[in-house]
């Protein structure tokens, strides 16, 4: 394939408005470039214009899958006055390509695309399968990736390469993400008589400050170090001279393998117990999302493989070994194949992800496009 056809695909990814939904159209428009090819694929559509796209390749003569996967949707656009360049349109100045979803991640994407229709007209041998899943809605909630995984794409995966933008440094692993809500329950009264109310605010405040110490006896994990935490969002009372009787507060925990989800989410439950037992409030626990760490061995012979085919393709820059704190799809489908080795692989550029002027660099797109195509000639000799 050219590599104008190659921008071409970009672009055209990159001016589908998908913010957090529409998907649809973007499977529509991979579905149809991958038959154009030759390609079967089938989409998941699902609630409003919502959708998932599968395909795969290879002759299946024996039972290793590598997977290829992405997500197809992207954060809002923001403020677009503060935009440089038109986030929903693809623009090029010099080696950056601007736009909405560029480097989160179209460009991972339309590479995991073209690596799919390239290796098909070379006519490469794939004794396996390689299967290529995008999916809806990891931006918020991961509704795909939790239908896919429900009904078992990831479970017979030999090892999976999830194509978020990391600048050609190869992820081995990254933390969970777990967002929750405490609720407090108090008496509303007039506040010249506190006495007779029960502040709701005050349990909420027991809560904060004990949480700001909730993992100091946490050990470290060995690759994605301590358990990061915050709270994040407050609200509690309606006016000033009332006694409030709900306060609320939303928080963010990055689990790891050392102190996963369960663990995480039986500390907060057993320190909501005590508060409890101190005062007249009453602080409930809520669980909004609970995404699992990814963690696979830097010495395993997959990781080792990318590394190198990474190393042969990024000409332009130092590869290394790496881990983020951030969760992807993964967090999802290692739940159904738990020893899964995976790696996150992508274009530029992490920092430019849902940023105001999103870029990714063509450099980087097409060493990525080349980098997918060796590691699944590798995976299969």
């Amino acid at each position: 394939m050219e590599q104008a056809e190659k921008i071409d695909i970009l672009k055209r990814l990159v001016e589908i408005n998908s913010v957090n939904g529409n998907e649809l159209a973007i499977s529509k428009y991979l579905a149809g470039k991958l038959k154009e090819h030759g390609i079967d694929s089938k989409i998941d559509s699902f609630d409003d214009n919502r959708a998932n796209l599968v395909a795969e390749i290879g002759s299946g003569s024996n039972n290793q899958v590598l997977a290829f996967e992405g997500h197809q949707d992207t954060v809002a656009l923001g403020d677009e006055s503060k935009w440089e360049h038109e986030p929903l349109k693809f623009t090029v100045d010099g080696d950056k390509a601007y736009g909405r979803g560029t480097a989160d991640m179209k460009s991972g994407l339309a590479a995991q695309l073209i690596a799919l229709i390239e290796l098909t007209e070379s006519n490469t041998p794939i004794s396996g399968k390689i299967r290529f899943i995008a999916t809806a809605g990891e931006e918020y909630g991961t509704p795909g990736a939790n239908r896919l995984n429900a009904d078992g794409i990831a479970k017979d995966v030999t090892a999976m390469v999830v194509g978020e933008p990391t600048g050609g440094q190869v992820i081995f692993a990254h933390s969970g993400s777990l967002n929750y809500q405490v609720k407090s329950f108090g008496k509303a009264v007039h506040s010249s008589t506190p006495e007779q109310g029960v502040n709701a605010i005050n349990g909420i405040v027991q809560y904060v400050n004990a949480e700001l110490h909730l993992f100091d006896d946490v050990e470290q994990d060995e690759y994605l170090g301590p358990v990061k935490h915050s709270v994040t969002l407050i609200k509690g009372g309606d006016q000033v001279n009332i006694i409030p009787d709900y306060a609320e507060i939303y928080g963010n925990i990055r689990p790891t393998l050392k102190f996963p989800n369960e663990q995480v989410i039986d500390r907060i439950k057993s320190t909501i117990a005590k508060i409890n037992q101190s005062g007249d409030f009453r602080l409930e626990f809520s669980l909004i999302h609970n995404f699992h760490p990814v963690e696979t061995q830097p010495d395993d012979e997959f990781v080792k493989l990318v590394d190198a085919a990474a190393e042969n393709n990024f000409t332009d820059r130092e590869v290394k070994l790496s881990i983020i704190n951030g969760a992807t799809d993964a967090s999802v489908f290692i739940q159904s194949n738990p020893n899964m080795p995976t790696v996150i692989l992508g274009p530029d550029a992490w920092d430019k992800a849902h940023q105001v002027d999103e870029f990714t660099t063509l450099t980087s797109y097409f060493e990525t496009i080349a980098t997918y195509e060796e590691i699944a000639k590798k995976f299969f000799n």
